[in-house]
C-alpha cells in the first residue's frame, strides 16, 4: 500500500459526501433523515439512517416504539416524538432492547450500558439519550474527549516526544490499532473535562491532581465518519463525531500505564515515528486526525509544508445540521 498523506488520513475520517449527488453515490439506497419536531413547529435535523433500520423500526411493534411518521418521498422520518425527555429516552431505550434481545443488529450485540445524549438546541437542550451501542443505527452526532499527553526534549525534532498506546488484542473494534495518549465516549451530562480526567485514570492510571494541575483544553474537532468493518458491527453506519481535544505537558518522569484492559502497552515516540506509523495506516483512523490537529497547533504542519493544509483544516472543523454544543464550542482551530 502506498503511504497515506495527512489529506488520505483526513478524508479517511470525515468520509459523508459534502453533496448530495455523493452522498446518493456512496451508499445502495437513499438515506433516511432523522427529524424531530420542536415547539415552534421547525424540524430539526438529528441523524441519518438507512432504510434497513428504518424498516426494521417500523417492524417493531407500535406499543414499544410508538409512532413514527416515514415519509417515502422526502426520504425523512419522524420518531420518539413525545412530550418530555424522560418519555423520548424510555422510547428509544426500549427500541434499543427489543433490538437487543431480537439479536437484529450486530453492532447492538456491544452494548456498553452508557447513556449518550441527543441534542435538540445547540444550548444544550437534551431531547432523549440513546445507548451507546445503537447510536450509530440513528446516525445522531456523538461526542467524547481525545488527549495528547507530551514530554519535552530538547534532543530531537521538533522537542517533544508523544505518548502513544497500542489498544488491546481483544478490542471490539480497531484491536491492536495506535490511538490517541487517552480517550473515550461522553455520556449524558458529562462534563468534558471530567470525563477526560475519568479517562485518564482508567486506561493510563494518570493522577487526578496532574491531570487537573496540566491538562488545558484546546477546542473541539467534528467530522463525519462512516464506519468499516474495523469498527465492529454493520459497515457503513454514519457517525457525525465531535471531539473534545486536550494535550498535556508531563514531567519526564511520569509514564502512562496500562490500567484497565483497553491498552496494551505504551510507546514514546518521536513526531517523526508518529507521522512514519500514521503513513502506514497504523492509527485508529479518528485518532490519527486528532495528531495532526496536534502538529498543525503546534506549528509542526503548516501551509508552507502541507499543500492540503486548508482542506485537511476544513474536514476537521466539518459543519453539520445537527443541533448540540459543538455548534458553540471554539473549534481547536480558526478556519481563517
Amino acid at each position: 500500500m502506498a503511504p497515506l498523506s495527512n489529506l488520505d488520513l483526513a478524508k479517511q475520517v470525515d468520509v459523508f459526501p459534502y453533496d448530495q449527488d455523493g452522498i446518493l453515490k456512496a451508499f445502495p439506497e437513499p438515506l433516511y433523515t432523522l427529524i424531530h419536531r420542536i415547539s415552534t413547529g421547525k424540524d430539526i435535523t438529528l441523524g441519518y439512517m438507512h432504510p434497513p433500520v428504518v424498516q426494521s423500526l417500523l417492524s417493531i411493534p407500535e406499543s414499544i416504539r410508538g409512532a413514527v411518521d416515514v415519509d417515502s418521498e422526502a426520504r425523512t422520518i419522524r420518531a420518539f416524538d413525545l412530550p418530555t425527555e424522560a418519555e423520548r429516552t424510555k422510547v428509544v431505550g426500549d427500541v434499543m432492547q427489543y433490538w437487543r434481545t431480537q439479536g437484529t443488529w450486530e453492532i447492538i450485540k456491544k452494548w456498553r450500558n452508557e447513556p449518550w445524549p441527543v441534542y435538540s438546541t445547540d444550548d444544550g437542550e437534551l431531547l432523549y439519550s440513546v445507548e451507546r451501542a445503537g447510536a450509530g443505527l440513528l446516525g445522531v452526532m456523538r461526542y467524547g474527549v481525545h488527549m495528547t499527553a507530551y514530554v519535552k526534549d530538547d534532543g530531537v525534532k521538533h522537542g517533544i516526544r508523544v505518548w502513544v498506546p497500542r489498544r488491546a488484542s481483544n478490542k471490539s473494534n480497531y484491536p491492536s490499532m495506535l490511538d490517541n495518549t487517552v480517550a473515550g465516549g461522553l455520556m449524558t451530562a458529562e462534563d468534558p473535562y471530567e470525563c477526560i480526567i475519568r479517562e485518564s485514570d482508567e486506561e493510563a492510571d494518570l493522577p487526578e491532581s496532574l491531570m487537573r494541575e496540566r491538562c488545558q483544553l484546546a477546542g473541539t474537532v467534528v467530522y463525519v465518519y462512516v464506519t468499516d468493518e474495523r469498527a465492529g458491527g454493520e459497515k457503513d453506519l454514519i457517525y457525525p463525531e465531535t471531539q473534545w481535544v486536550y494535550d498535556i505537558e508531563l514531567p519526564a518522569d511520569v509514564k502512562p500505564t496500562p490500567k484497565d484492559g483497553e491498552v496494551q502497552e505504551f510507546y514514546l515516540w518521536t513526531v517523526d515515528e508518529i507521522q512514519e506509523a500514521m503513513a502506514r495506516g497504523e492509527f485508529k483512523p479518528n485518532c490519527a486526525v486528532v495528531l495532526l490537529d496536534f502538529f498543525m497547533r503546534r506549528g509542526i504542519l503548516t501551509r508552507e509544508n502541507e499543500p492540503d493544509y486548508d482542506e485537511i483544516l476544513q474536514r476537521m472543523h466539518r459543519k453539520t445540521p445537527f443541533p448540540g454544543p459543538h455548534n458553540t464550542e471554539a473549534p481547536s482551530m480558526s478556519l481563517q
